[in-house]
């Protein structure tokens, strides 16, 4: 009785296999947590030994550093691109809290609070986190600074002031995440101490009273 062996598909370059194997990383870290990747779990993902996630990425320090980075600059680079065509600094700036508080987003906190425990005994990782924390802060503090260049916000220190909105919007996603129902309407709270803090008029950044950018 003959048998035969299956024949294997084209060898993938390196940079296909590393994207695949990235992109299994992220479904994971998405679905279950960062603590989830596993040089097996990302085999499985993706459809191959282990071994060769190992060859790839041979620390699973820096491969979950790495997936962390990757889905948050994702997110940053899209809410960037949001604001940038969104009309004023007003406009943007409501947007972003719109945005950033969509319960849609939540598998992103997710992964932002488990980074920020795991990276305690992960240095790699708490660089990293380091790293998009100060993109996120620069995103916030760029678009403040033009709002007062513009004349529609009057606070001296835009760059401590995004270091305070930062933090109101991942404590307050930090809390949906559990479904907390202490404050009724996240945004409209955060919005009121946002005008405040900006220097913006009251309601200005209200989703009811934003007027819609100009095409």
């Amino acid at each position: 009785m003959s048998t035969t062996t299956p024949r294997r598909g084209p060898r993938k370059a390196p940079a296909e296999r590393a994207a695949e194997l990235a992109q299994a990383a992220g479904s994971i870290a998405l679905e279950q947590g960062l603590s989830a990747i596993t040089l097996r779990n990302v085999a499985q993902r993706a459809g191959v030994a282990p071994g060769l996630v190992a060859h790839y990425h041979p620390s699973v320090e820096v491969l979950v550093a790495g997936t962390f980075s990757s889905i948050v600059a994702a997110e940053t680079e899209e809410v960037a691109a949001l604001i940038a065509g969104s009309g004023t600094p007003q406009q943007g700036l409501s947007l972003l809290l719109d945005t950033l508080l969509d319960e849609r987003r939540l598998n992103v906190t997710a992964v932002w609070v488990e980074a920020w425990s795991l990276g305690r005994r992960n240095e790699t990782l708490a660089t990293s986190v380091r790293e998009q924390m100060d993109a996120w802060q620069a995103v916030i503090r760029d678009l403040v600074a033009a709002g007062v260049a513009s004349g529609e916000f009057t606070t001296p220190d835009a760059e401590s002031v995004a270091w305070q909105i930062l933090g109101m919007i991942d404590g307050l996603n930090a809390q949906a995440l559990v479904r907390w129902n202490g404050v009724a309407d996240r945004h409209t709270h955060l919005a009121r101490a946002v005008e405040v803090m900006v220097g913006a008029p009251a309601s200005s950044l209200m989703r009811n009273t934003r007027a819609e950018p100009s095409a």
